[in-house]
């Protein structure tokens, strides 16, 4: 390999922006593994230890890293990003609201030399909020769904159940432990898995099911719970895109065994980077602290340290603990507000015809949205969900896209190639059976995804008139393409 094509491969994998050193070298070995690609499962992980700058996917569709020379247009298509510089009259995310303690906690980190206790603060606080007994930070979700992964320790093959609309971030972790994920199909006309369509997923290697609330959504949890204390399953919850959304009363990242947060800059929760796993399990706690933060190492007498584990070393900062502090002071009336606007544009695109709004299930009381979205009726209109998607972002609703690429069985080329080639763990033994991933497995979740357009940039500054200007914006794209 020329130097040229490694310090390519290096950008492509986000080296210069990791944040440990642990990580720096895991992404060198991803460099120079036969098997590594543009799709490898190093990429994501590494280009979302820090940097902004995607996509890094793709080949067949001839998307490269370009980092920060990307225009606001080309990332806008791919979602989470800062859209800085772009008018209108709709409020953007960034820059964002920030806690009005984030400066004091930041100098307290500083002026302590790195020696205050900034990360076990946030974690106590954030702990009371969830009312739970453990919260252990994270350099982001991706992370924390590593670590979590991890610390189940289970068996290459086993099972994990996972919500088929999601982010690459949620089966990372998976795959690095050669653990198999299973698929199950959506709710017609919906995002979210249920209890009925994961039943027929379970076998005698089914190990946990992981549901994803996503665009904010919360999963009929009690059903899906009921389900797994039947077969003896861990129920883990990706509340990324849900913080401290309610359902029946109690906070989504609550309602199974263990959970994982998203604080990137972008969430409702927005911090610099970070994340977090939160349980109530003492036992799965020290798990995740011991694989996941301190490398698996223990002191044996006589010897020093020793590594029992192949662990990990993936903590919160001080500085980030402290940003997130911050805005978790400022959370609850932001999360307030964004379930009364985003009520409200639901009920107004309702009324559009051919417009067909998230439906917000009754047994959610607060709807914490990240990444507002709609879908269209493909038989009222004369141009597709990609069309309809431009038009709308061309009128001023930034942010607007398509969200296909969250389609994980067919969004992860590697993972159908591992699969149809019986490679370790798809290679029987570990694996029972043989398993195929494309977007026909899960048709509810691809029909789904055709016809949904996502934007990006909703967010806690919106008030009623940028709720009307929303529904007057798709409103007038609809009048225009009508059958």
């Amino acid at each position: 390999m020329s130097p040229a094509a490694i310090r390519s491969q290096f950008l492509l994998f986000g080296l210069s922006n990791c944040l440990y050193c642990t990580s720096a070298v895991f992404l060198l070995t991803a460099v120079f593994s036969p098997s590594s690609s543009v799709c490898s499962p190093a990429m994501a992980w590494g280009s979302r230890c820090r940097s902004r700058s995607m996509p890094c996917g793709f080949p067949d569709k001839g998307i490269t890293y370009t980092g920060g020379n990307m225009s606001i247009q080309e990332r806008a298509k791919y979602g989470a990003e800062a859209f800085e510089g772009i008018t209108g009259s709709l409020p953007q995310p960034f820059p964002r609201t920030m806690g009005p303690n984030c400066l004091t906690y930041l100098q307290e980190v500083v002026s302590s030399g790195l020696q205050c206790d900034m990360i076990r603060r946030f974690e106590a606080a954030f702990e009371s909020e969830m009312g739970i007994k453990h919260c252990i930070g994270t350099p982001g979700c991706t992370a924390a769904l590593n670590i979590l992964a991890a610390a189940l320790n289970l068996e290459p093959g086993d099972e994990i159940i996972v919500s088929p609309i999601t982010d690459y971030g949620t089966v990372m972790g998976l795959l690095k432990e050669n653990y198999i994920p299973v698929f199950p199909d959506t709710e017609p006309g919906t995002p979210l898995i249920s209890a009925r369509t994961i039943a027929p997923c379970i076998t005698n290697r089914t190990r946990a099911i992981l549901a994803v609330h996503i665009t904010g959504l919360i999963c009929d949890m009690d059903p899906i719970h009921a389900l797994a204390k039947k077969h003896g399953l861990t129920v883990i919850e990706d509340v990324c895109q849900a913080v401290f959304g309610t359902y029946k009363g109690r906070l989504a990242g609550t309602l199974g065994d263990v959970a994982a947060f998203s604080f990137d800059s972008e969430k409702t929760l927005g911090s610099d980077v970070g994340g977090c796993v939160i349980t109530n399990d003492d036992k799965l706690a020290e798990q995740i602290r011991f694989v996941g933060q301190s490398r698996g190492g223990q002191m044996v007498e006589g010897l020093g340290r020793v590594h029992a584990v192949n662990g990990y070393a993936l903590r919160i900062t001080q500085s980030t603990a402290a940003i997130t502090l911050a805005q978790l002071e400022i959370i609850r009336p932001a999360v307030a507000h964004i379930d009364r606007m985003i009520r409200l544009i639901t009920d107004k695109l309702a009324e559009i015809p051919g417009i067909i709004p998230l439906s917000i299930p009754d047994y959610m009381e607060t709807y914490s949205c990240w990444m507002a979205g709609f879908s269209i009726d493909p038989n009222a209109f004369t141009c597709d969900a990609e069309s309809f998607a431009q038009q709308v972002a061309e009128a001023g609703l930034t942010g607007a896209g398509l969200g296909k690429y969250y389609l994980m069985p067919a969004a992860l080329p590697f993972l159908t190639d591992k699969a149809e080639k019986h490679l370790h763990p798809f290679s029987k033994p570990p694996a029972s059976h043989t398993y195929t991933y494309n977007a026909n497995t899960c048709p509810n979740a691809r029909d789904f995804l055709d016809n949904f357009i996502r934007w990006t940039t909703f967010c806690e500054k919106y008030q009623p008139e940028h709720c009307d200007l929303v529904a007057q914006i798709v409103a007038t794209v609809a009048d225009q393409n009508r059958v």
